[in-house]
């Protein structure tokens, strides 16, 4: 089969277009025909080294695609022909992979493959974010950092549909643009931007920040929040945030928390509970999809060029068959 596999970690031109052995299947596995990939961060920092992985390795932890075959001991809502998404095993960027079964999410026939690929990961970390970490109350005022990102996008239009405001950011005015026209009721650039935010919230500043920026943005996140606000930082594309002394979010007694999807999707229940939360949302205009870049598998170095770059906005998908 046609698969992107890593060798050596390093730039994207790492990612090699190769020709490997169809992976087997074990018992509580599934074996999908992949349709498309989701392009994410957490493959840049895979590809990178940040979070190491075993070599040779395939990235890719997000796909839409058919169940070709079952392990024998497997969840009864899956079956061979299913379409079937994941959002946390790796092996995406390939023709074929190996999932664990209790991973795959079924994907109902009125959602469409890009659709779903742009939702699972991201959706479920939008929702995850501003129903759990911090809840989203009508009339708070939340800060929405790479406001033109994937995520971003969603949570934009999201957290508007529960009834509270948005600053987003962006780094250019076109993409200020594009977080505006998603639902932003003020879309900023970095610099300085605490001020802007005391400046729009009369000095009482954000109930909550959404971070997937990381370490520039994170002292000024906490100068930007309100007393007992949250600073949720759920990614880190300019860096991992340094060490801090616990006195520094002291003032405000604001909340810190570094989340992951994983912690809000630990039993299958909790999993399809919240991809179908997602899927209702998209179906009811409160999540929209906005695909910034498909690409061929061939082309997987391409995209990440582009994401790890800040030329994108939207998803990025890899389309593999």
């Amino acid at each position: 089969m046609n698969a992107i596999q890593i060798t050596q970690v390093g730039a994207p031109q790492v990612l090699q277009l190769r020709q490997i052995d169809r992976p087997s299947c074990n018992n509580d596995q599934a074996i999908i025909d992949v349709n498309i990939a989701g392009v994410n961060y957490i493959d840049i920092y895979h590809r990178l080294g940040k979070y190491p992985v075993k070599l040779p390795y395939i990235p890719g932890v997000e796909g839409v695609g058919t169940i070709a075959e079952l392990g024998s001991d497997v969840p009864f809502d899956l079956k061979i022909g299913a379409r079937v998404g994941w959002v946390m095993a790796s092996g995406g960027y390939a023709e074929n992979a190996a999932i664990p079964a209790k991973t795959l999410i079924p994907i109902p026939d009125d959602i469409k493959d890009e659709d779903a690929v742009a939702l699972l990961l991201q959706g479920m970390t939008a929702h995850y974010l501003s129903r759990d970490t911090y809840e989203i109350k009508p009339g708070d005022t939340a800060v929405v950092h790479s406001g033109a990102g994937g995520v971003g996008l969603l949570l934009i239009r999201y957290i508007k549909s529960l009834g509270a405001n948005v600053i987003a950011t962006a780094s250019t005015p076109e993409k200020q643009a594009i977080a505006r026209a998603a639902g932003a009721d003020l879309a900023i650039g970095y610099q300085d931007f605490a001020q802007h935010v005391k400046d729009f919230t009369n000095g009482k500043g954000a109930n909550a920040i959404y971070d997937g920026v990381g370490k520039d943005t994170f002292d000024e996140g906490i100068k930007a929040l309100a007393r007992r606000g949250t600073l949720a930082v759920f990614g880190a594309a300019s860096g991992q945030v340094s060490p801090i002394e616990i006195m520094k979010i002291s003032a405000g007694s604001i909340y810190l928390t570094r989340p992951t999807l994983a912690d809000y999707v630990v039993e299958r229940s909790e999993l399809l509970q919240r991809a179908n939360a997602v899927f209702e949302a998209f179906r009811s205009g409160a999540m929209q999809v906005k695909i910034g870049g498909r690409y061929p598998l061939a082309h997987a170095a391409g995209a990440h060029a582009e994401l790890e770059g800040r030329k994108t906005s939207g998803k990025l998908i890899l389309q593999v068959r």
